[in-house]
């Protein structure tokens, strides 16, 4: 372009423009060859570029000269100087642009091999992510899931040494940690559901057992349950229940359960030193002895039976051997500690009831007694004394008769209908007195019928009064109050000479009877041994069984009280309390 613009300057003759055209011209020469680092601008130099870039400078030498040096006089062959010189500048603008070209056409290559690396890279990645990241989490997450699941052998594969290669590592190490714990509780809790099924029944048999003792009645019928309890609760095949005697020689056969008859029968009685059984080792309360190891000189009868193993328990109580309970098997066992100690405190129990037999056997042994030393007394104090009265008058009449005194015979038959019809009301009292019994927790209705029987056969008028809330009497102790009531007032009937007795009762805070008459009166303090002294002194022993106090009061020709108070250890813990106020008369 600044050539055509030389030609035509050179040609119009405008030489004006001309020099700033050729430094312009030159300037564009020197910033092709050294380049321009402001914009960067650099030729990109090879042979072919050299070469037409130094025929460019050639032409624009000659051109210069020619043309811009001199003033030309002639201008036939500007025109084609400019077209040669144009021509050459083309040649070495197009060795550029096919250099451009090439290096364009290689930084389009460039471009596409890196969108290639990336599409290629972006794909690598995607996969090496789902390979190495994806598909571990994957294998862990699945891992986890069976892990909550409750499988505990779950594992996940270590296919790396990096981090998700440490993380299997340590999950697996966790999975087998859990494994192993939960084998073990699955173990413990077996172990502890044993432990607890055994306590139960345990426990289940002892409370059979201590129900059993609890109920029993008699001896027999409590051996012949127990030997069937403890069959059942050790898994004995036979069992047999012993009693001693004192001195332990002698061991009788109480009851037995699952043994032969012919066994049972030649075993009713044995001696220490016949069999094992009987002859417990000192020391030990239960002994396991196998049968077919023992001395054969002893007692075949276990044996023949076809028993392999017998076990031995001592009926202890406290240091008293009561008897022995023997197990007899099939088989040869041996007893754990726990089964040792069920066995022993099922004998414990069983001695503990057959005492409470004994004891309460006793018990009425001794009531029984005792009420009949109180009806042999009282039928001393009372009828006794009477037919001795009647014998001596007896023996005066004889006299009387035998020295003809009419008039003293008179007197003694009248003494000996009085003597037997004494006799006669003190045997009705004596019925109706051991007949008394209380059907009910409230006292008050056996009260009444004692008053009523009372005016019925003394034809004493009486009233009745009840006054307070209290917790009910004991049965025994409602009996003892009735007896002494009924002698109070058998002492009114024999001696008051009353028109009219009363009988308060006070719940409140304790129990307290009285009955008083409008009678004669009498001395307490007076130092006599009459009947009247005999009742009081019956009143004061029966008080004094159920822990109460006697309290007679009396003045001569004002009437009599015996008063009884009832301490509070008489009242039972658990009744429904009695009505709060009566008073009835009679």
């Amino acid at each position: 372009m600044q050539s055509y613009r030389m030609s035509l300057s050179i040609g119009t003759g405008e030489t004006l423009e001309l020099p700033k055209q050729k430094a312009e011209f030159e300037r564009s020469l020197v910033t092709l060859k050294q380049g321009d680092p402001e914009r960067p601008l650099f030729v990109p130099w090879d042979n072919v570029t050299i070469e037409r870039f130094a025929v460019v400078e050639a032409d624009w030498s000659r051109y210069q000269t020619r043309w811009l040096d001199i003033q030309p006089t002639v201008f036939g062959e500007l025109r084609a100087d400019t077209v040669a010189f144009a021509a050459h500048i083309d040649a070495f603008v197009n060795s550029i642009e096919v250099h451009i070209a090439h290096w364009t056409a290689l930084l389009h290559l460039l471009q596409m091999s890196m969108l290639a690396s990336v599409i290629v890279g972006a794909t690598v990645l995607l996969y090496t992510g789902y390979l190495f990241v994806l598909e571990p989490v994957s294998q862990l997450k699945q891992a986890i899931e069976k892990i909550q699941l409750g499988e505990f052998d779950a594992r996940v594969a270590r296919a790396s040494s990096d981090e998700f290669g440490t993380l299997a590592d340590g999950f697996n190490g966790m999975a087998e940690h859990l494994q192993s714990m939960y084998k073990n509780l699955e173990a413990k809790v077996a172990e502890k559901t044993l432990l607890l099924q055994e306590k139960s029944e345990r426990l289940e048999s002892l409370y059979a057992v201590t129900n059993l003792v609890a109920k029993a009645t008699s001896l027999d019928a409590l051996a012949q349950e127990f030997t069937k309890n403890i069959a059942k609760i050790s898994h004995a095949d036979g069992v047999a229940l012993r009693w001693s005697n004192q001195g332990g020689q002698r061991h009788l056969m109480l009851a037995a359960h699952g043994l032969p008859a012919d066994m049972v029968d030649a075993e009713q009685c044995i001696y220490s030193g016949d069999c094992h059984c009987g002859s417990s080792v000192e020391g030990y309360t239960l002994n396991v002895i196998p049968i077919h190891d023992l001395n054969p000189t002893r007692l075949p009868h276990c044996a023949r039976a076809g028993f392999e193993t017998v076990v031995t328990i001592q009926v202890r109580l406290h240091e008293l051997v009561m008897g022995e309970v023997d197990l007899f098997y099939h088989a040869r066992i041996i007893l754990s500690t726990s089964e040792r100690s069920l066995l022993e405190a099922l004998s414990s129990h069983l001695a503990s009831g057959m005492e409470n037999l004994r004891l309460n056997s006793l018990e009425k042994e001794a009531a029984v007694s005792q009420e009949r030393h109180l009806l042999a007394r009282e039928l001393h104090d009372s009828i006794a004394q009477s037919l001795a009265f009647l014998k001596i008058q007896v023996q005066l009449m004889r006299d009387a008769i035998k020295n003809n005194h009419a008039s003293d015979v008179s007197n003694i038959l009248e003494e000996i209908d009085a003597g037997v019809r004494e006799s006669y009301g003190d045997v009705r009292e004596l019925l109706l007195h051991f007949r008394t019994r209380t059907n009910t927790e409230d006292i008050e209705p056996a009260l009444a019928t004692t008053l009523q029987k009372f005016e019925h056969q003394s034809g004493i008028k009486t009233t009745l009064s009840i006054q307070g809330q209290g917790l009910p009497l004991a049965p025994d102790v409602q009996i003892q109050v009735l007896h002494i009531l009924q002698e109070a007032l058998s002492n009114v009937r024999k001696h008051a000479r009353a028109s009219q007795a009363w009988l308060d009762v006070q719940q409140q805070p304790t129990w307290r009877f009285e009955v008083r008459d409008d009678g004669i009166g009498f001395t307490p303090d007076a130092d006599q041994h009459d009947e009247t002294h005999v009742g009081i002194r019956i009143m004061n022993e029966r008080a004094q069984r159920i822990d109460a106090h006697i309290q007679v009061i009396s003045t001569p020709l004002c009437g009599s009280s015996v008063i009884l108070t009832l301490s509070p250890q008489s009242h039972p813990s658990t009744s429904n309390p009695t009505r709060i106020d009566n008073t009835r008369n009679t």
